[in-house]
């Protein structure tokens, strides 16, 4: 059974930091693109990173240059450093893996939520 379990959310000021952490069981994780996505209430779920079997990362660009996404083999985990928080990244925080040779991320977790408060 495959699971992803977030952790690390939380409340924080704004230009405050957080690291999310997602760890991942039941897959060959080093097989795996891992990513990060968010939900604002009212609005539609978004892509904020992701990070190839080969390390190859991409961000969202609200986030290029304050988000950093690594994954640690060895752990079976995938980290979002965040820093320089806003408001508006107030959101459930989604960890999730695809294939790497598949576009569709199939297995998802529960998500953690993050408040930036202003």
């Amino acid at each position: 059974q495959v699971q992803l379990v977030e952790s690390g959310g939380g409340l924080v000021q704004a230009g405050g930091s957080l690291r999310l952490s997602c760890a991942v069981s039941g897959l060959t994780f080093s097989s795996y693109t891992m990513g990060w996505f968010r939900q604002a209430p009212g609005k539609e779920r978004e892509f904020v990173a992701r990070v190839s079997a080969s390390d190859y990362v991409d961000y969202v660009n609200s986030v290029k240059g304050r988000f950093t996404i690594s994954r640690e083999n060895a752990k079976n985990t995938v980290l979002l450093q965040m820093n320089s928080l806003r408001p508006e990244d107030t959101a459930v925080y989604y960890c999730a893996a695809r294939r790497s040779t598949s576009a569709l991320y199939t297995h998802w977790g529960q998500g953690t939520q993050v408040t930036v408060s202003s």
